[in-house]
């Protein structure tokens, strides 16, 4: 594995998507940050890291091998790698919030965002971006939010962490030619956060409704059985669940 330390950037992706354009780099190269000062998440977010605290760190991915059509396989890679990652450590009550945040209970400790290299149709390389809430105990009074320490009452070693998300990654992806799909999608709804609960959604017209995640479609949709028993599926954009 390719490790590349930064004392500090604005973002790791950005950083990485940089490198790649003027150097060859191998597959699976790293870029790790000890500060992220413009980290960002889905739709713009930011995310808060206090500095040397967390893994804030961005993955270079070449060997995916597919369409553009199937792109949300790479969000189940990387939401099931860092998911058997914090599995080993026995962190309690794990669900992946889709389409690729990291829960324990009702606490997100992990924001993950990929941003994709297109050639045509096909997907020539992709950046990785993963924030993972490790030894950080104060979050500005942040709803929701927790880290490893807070919950597991002990300090993780960043650098074995950071390893061990990289080599689940790896031996994911190393067997897409051996898995069945079926099975990974299997794996991933099982994990999803609230399924086959009764939730509250906001639409994109900021509307609430009531239904039941049930699971993902091929394209990484979200599927909801809503109140009428019609399953509707959304995009990003097009819904979020609410607490």
């Amino acid at each position: 594995m390719q490790l590349i330390k930064l004392s500090a950037t604005d973002s790791t992706n950005a950083y990485l998507k940089e490198l790649m354009f003027h150097n060859k780099l191998d597959d699976f190269t790293v870029v790790m940050a000890h500060t992220q000062l413009k980290g960002r998440g889905q739709m713009g977010t930011s995310w808060f890291s206090e500095p040397g605290k967390n893994l804030t760190f961005s993955i270079l991915v070449k060997s995916l091998e597919c369409q553009v059509s199937d792109q949300f396989l790479l969000n189940i890679y990387v939401s099931l790698a860092i998911y058997d990652t914090l599995t080993q450590l026995q962190v309690p009550d794990l669900k992946i919030k889709w389409p690729n945040d990291i829960m324990s209970g009702h606490s997100k400790i992990c924001g993950i965002l990929i941003e994709n290299i297109l050639s045509g149709q096909h997907i020539q390389a992709s950046v990785v971006g993963i924030g993972l809430n490790v030894n950080q105990l104060g979050f500005n009074k942040l709803p929701n939010v927790s880290s490893l320490k807070l919950i597991l009452g002990r300090s993780v070693d960043l650098d074995e962490l950071l390893y061990s998300v990289v080599e689940n990654l790896k031996k994911l992806i190393g067997h897409k030619g051996k898995a069945d799909r079926g099975n990974l999608f299997e794996r991933y709804e099982s994990a999803l956060f609230r399924k086959d609960k009764p939730s509250t959604f906001k639409n994109r017209d900021d509307e609430m409704f009531m239904g039941f995640i049930k699971g993902v479609s091929s394209a990484g949709k979200l599927k909801i059985l809503m109140e009428d028993d019609i399953l509707q599926e959304f995009n990003l954009k097009e819904v979020k669940l609410l607490y």
